[in-house]
């Protein structure tokens, strides 16, 4: 299953007052707190992203209108990850979580093979398996 890219709202990627390196640069994270798998790894790579301006995080659960700009639905968000970066991409899933990771640098050896051709193919299935049982499993603890 491949996942489509949509452009993302110059809000999302950056101010006119930024350089279009700074902006190239600008990833945005949008993700759902309410998960507690989803919050470990957000907060374990906020831990190791400090300091890092570069990178926005949006947490939908507490801040759902966010989305509404964007044309994101709310279900679709708590479900897959979702990175808007700099060149005006939305990245979705397996996508999302290979450009979180290339911010970290000692995660991203784990990004690298996410994009391979094939790789990324079983990724795309991989992931997008785990987070509908992932989802499934909040709804059913009414996490939300």
């Amino acid at each position: 299953m491949t996942v489509a890219t949509t452009p993302a709202t110059p809000a999302t990627v950056g101010t006119s007052a930024q350089t279009a390196s700074q902006v190239a640069n600008q990833t945005t994270v949008y993700y759902n707190s309410a998960c507690p798998v989803c919050n470990a790894g957000i907060c374990a790579m906020q831990e190791r992203l400090v300091g890092d301006e570069g990178v926005e995080w949006v947490d939908v659960h507490r801040n759902p209108q966010v989305l509404d700009a964007l044309g994101l639905k709310l279900e679709d968000v708590r479900e897959r990850l979702h990175v808007a970066d700099g060149e005006g991409r939305m990245r979705v899933g397996a996508d999302a979580l290979a450009h979180a990771l290339q911010r970290v640098p000692r995660w991203r050896v784990f990004a690298v093979p996410l994009r391979w051709w094939g790789v990324r193919h079983i990724s795309h299935f991989l992931y997008n398996a785990f987070a509908r049982q992932l989802y499934r499993w909040n709804r059913s603890r009414k996490h939300w």
